[in-house]
């Protein structure tokens, strides 16, 4: 045996796999050189000094030491105040309840290889990319010129945010899945309907459980968005603060969301682990 075939039978000895065609040559560099000086054109048209950046963030320090300390931590205990992290909860959980169950219609509507009618799959896909491209910010903006100030709107902008990042996660999943049980419901005259429920949804059931408390996480993050532009909520309280300067009481509302988000984020955590441990 030659002296070149023992080396490619030896372990770490063979040729070195490598994603590009040339991995000796330039190709193999032509992404990054392109990404630096994308990076390096983008820093000279918005006339950014890093010298000066590095700067203001020293300042920037000193800004908040200076104004938002010490927090006013009794605020955040007040009644009124607990009230409103209820508010938020409430409204993150019922935005993002409605939303998953709107987005699974649309999920297996605008999945290619299940959706009922080939009419179906853009009406689908509209939905959920239109609901994914505007901003909870936006909508919130919208329900609230249409339905006032208050939780309605705030719920109502979560649930359209919640349709189109839910909506997306659960058509890829679906249309992830094992043919063979769908062919066999098919080919045994099964409905469009039929299929969904008994060759569909068991094979996505779990992932789709995990998705959901992945919604309702984000969605909880964006609850104090949605309030801060009048979806009622924490966000009221901050946005009332921060137009009348309180900047002690704004730290401290700062620090009661982190906190919050925190919670949450520790909670879907063991959720989502519990689900896949499920599986």
């Amino acid at each position: 045996m030659s002296e070149q075939a023992i080396s490619a039978k030896l372990p770490g000895t063979g040729p070195k796999w490598s994603r590009y065609r040339y991995p000796d040559s330039l190709y193999s560099f032509g992404t990054l050189l392109i990404v630096i000086l994308f990076l390096g054109y983008s820093l000279h048209f918005l006339n950014v000094d890093i010298a000066k950046l590095f700067g203001a963030m020293g300042r920037l320090v000193g800004v908040v030491s200076d104004r938002y300390y010490p927090p006013d931590l009794p605020y955040v205990l007040d009644r009124g105040y607990l009230a409103a992290i209820l508010d938020t909860l409430q409204m993150s959980f019922l935005g993002g309840f409605a939303g998953v169950c709107l987005a699974i219609p649309l999920a297996w509507f605008s999945a290619g290889n299940v959706t009922p009618h080939r009419l179906m799959f853009p009406v689908g896909r509209l939905g959920v990319i239109s609901c994914r491209a505007i901003h909870e910010t936006i909508w919130t903006i919208l329900f609230v010129s249409v339905l006032g100030f208050g939780k309605l709107a705030g719920v109502s902008a979560l649930t359209m945010f919640c349709v189109g990042f839910a909506g997306k996660l659960f058509a890829d999943e679906i249309e992830a899945i094992d043919m063979g049980p769908v062919e066999a419901m098919r080919s045994a005259g099964a409905s469009p309907f039929q299929v969904f429920v008994f060759a569909v949804v068991p094979q996505v059931r779990v992932a789709f459980t995990g998705i959901a408390i992945y919604t309702w996480d984000v969605a909880f993050r964006a609850a104090t968005v949605v309030g801060f532009f009048g979806g009622g909520g924490m966000g009221w309280y901050l946005k009332r603060n921060v137009q009348q300067l309180e900047n002690l009481r704004v730290a401290a509302i700062i620090l009661s969301i982190i906190a919050m988000v925190l919670l949450a984020e520790f909670l879907s955590g063991y959720l989502r682990a519990a689900v896949n441990r499920a599986k």
